[in-house]
């Protein structure tokens, strides 16, 4: 996995053909090629014969490392530029602040996700580049000097290595090419480029805006390399490799997410240590107090006690992918996959809590939907309810299509009755399309598309509900990775233990359809 890291300079001079500075921070998080990442301390094994080149292109070399030496901050090295024009105008453009910015490009040999940012702990330097922006806080350029004089013995004194405790030193001084070779070199380019193609093994760096206006006026200048870059980036139908399509770490997903709204409409409970079912005590038969005459026999009854048995369940789900889409692909993969099986898990468990509603609640006789009704409807379930726990109905969750029908209720003005953000007279609760909670006569209102059955309108597609009579018992989410050696597959499991306890039936009142 290659990648590259920009970073920032701050300071520049003119004084000799050196650029140098901070190459590297640890752990600055920043965003790169591959996503949010951050260098870990001593991640970066250098190279000598590292090149420092334009804007992470390597077929436009600018000079080459000398030195370097890390610390416990990060990295800071010194560049030697060639005397070619590329050169004078790198020296330039640095010097002003014009093209500010050092960038590494890396070869990723080890590296974890941590919450969602590749930390890199084992990479190898491929070349270092001067680009236009950067992204890492703490890296700086010390020194932009322009000026024609050699360079000291100074700057090749061996630099300690920052792994293993070896000795690593760059004594070999990079030779400046005679003026009649550099004549030469230079008039190879110009014949290189006047080839009628660009080879499409050089990516155009027009990407923006601002790379476009920079070679647009080189090309106006006599660089025929820019021109030909203008001319593919403008010609989109005939050069179309030679115009980026950069793909973005945002992720459309209109399918899933991790709401619960059923398990949100009942209470919480920790779950227990072990065991696959645990008990909870209920008072089956309570005392009781009579008057009593004079002389009398109190009353007397036997206060008994029964359990209620919960059963406890695993949720999980389990995705195979190739040893390779592990290794070689944007961490962004991993994380994007560990969250679309959270919200698988979320679906599931929210669908045994409403399930259990269903199946422990009270029919709440045939009806249709209607202002009335809907005002009926929570009345008789705040009486059921009460009478049935000695608690109070508090919530209701509803399909998504009776949302839909409880917005569009209106009286016989045609003025809504559920919404009173819109209209004030009829305060009989504040539901917006825009939200998928709300209040509905005075309970809490949740839209959960578990509800959907059919139609969506159908039976148990209202529940009314006391959170104190059932309880949601959760053990945290475990993940699982398992290598397939015989397949050079990966299986990456997510689970966890959940139990729904169903302590007063009577705390949920079901809607029926006439």
């Amino acid at each position: 996995m290659k990648i590259t890291m920009p970073v920032a300079i701050t300071a520049a001079d003119a004084e000799s053909r050196i650029i140098a500075g901070r190459i590297v921070s640890w752990n600055a998080e920043g965003n790169t090629s591959a996503g949010r990442t951050m260098f870990k301390p001593d991640s970066i094994t250098m190279a000598k014969n590292t090149k420092l080149v334009l804007q992470h292109d390597t077929t436009r070399p600018l000079g080459k490392l000398m030195s370097w030496e890390a610390d416990a901050t990060g990295i800071t090295a010194e560049f030697r530029i060639a005397k070619t024009t590329a050169g004078n105008d790198a020296l330039e453009e640095a010097a002003t602040g014009l093209r500010s910015d050092f960038s590494v490009g890396v070869d990723v040999q080890a590296w974890d996700n941590q919450d969602g940012v590749m930390a890199i702990s084992a990479s190898d330097l491929v070349e270092v580049s001067l680009v236009t922006d950067g992204a890492i806080p703490g890296a700086e350029v010390a020194k932009v000097a322009a000026e024609d004089t050699q360079v000291s013995e100074t700057t090749q004194e061996e630099t300690q290595s920052t792994t293993e405790g070896e000795q690593v030193s760059d004594t070999t001084v990079p030779e400046v090419a005679p003026a009649a070779e550099t004549v030469e070199a230079a008039k190879v380019e110009v014949k290189a480029a006047t080839a009628p193609y660009i080879s499409t093994t050089v990516r155009n760096p027009i990407v923006d805006k601002a790379s476009y206006l920079e070679h647009s006026v080189r090309a106006k200048l006599g660089s025929e390399e820019s021109r030909m870059f203008v001319a593919s980036a403008a010609d989109t139908t005939d050069n179309a490799g030679l115009v980026p399509t950069r793909q973005l770490t945002e992720v459309i997903n209109g399918i899933s997410n991790a709401d619960r709204p059923s398990i949100d409409s009942i209470s919480r409970g920790t779950l227990p240590d072990a065991g696959m079912t645990f008990e909870i005590p209920k008072i089956t038969v309570a005392p009781t107090v009579a008057i009593a005459s004079e002389g009398g026999t109190p009353s007397e009854t036997d206060q008994n006690a029964a359990f209620v048995s919960v059963d406890v369940k695993k949720f999980i789900g389990q995705q195979t992918f190739s040893l390779e889409l592990l290794d070689r692909s944007s961490p962004a993969f991993f994380a994007e996959l560990v969250r679309q099986m959270e919200y698988a898990y979320a679906k599931a468990t929210d669908k045994a809590v409403s399930d259990a509603l269903i199946a422990g609640g009270t029919d709440g006789g045939n009806r249709t939907v209607s202002a009335a009704n809907i005002a009926d409807f929570v009345s008789d379930a705040a009486v059921s309810i009460y009478k049935g726990t000695l608690g109070f109905a508090e919530n209701i969750i509803v399909s998504p299509e009776q949302w839909g029908n409880l917005m569009g209720l209106v009286d016989g003005s045609n003025r809504p009755v559920f919404q009173q953000t819109i209209n004030p007279q009829n305060a009989g609760g504040t539901l917006t399309a825009t939200a998928v909670r709300g209040n509905l006569l005075g309970l809490n209102l949740r839209v959960d598309r578990q509800l959907t059955t059919g139609s969506g309108v159908g039976d148990n597609t209202m529940l009314i509900v006391n959170p104190d009579s059932y309880t949601w018992y959760e053990s945290p989410r475990l993940s699982l990775q398992t290598n397939l050696i015989s397949t050079g597959q990966v299986q990456v499991g997510y689970y966890g233990y959940g139990a729904v306890a169903t302590k007063l039936g009577a705390g949920a009142y079901r809607w029926m359809v006439a």
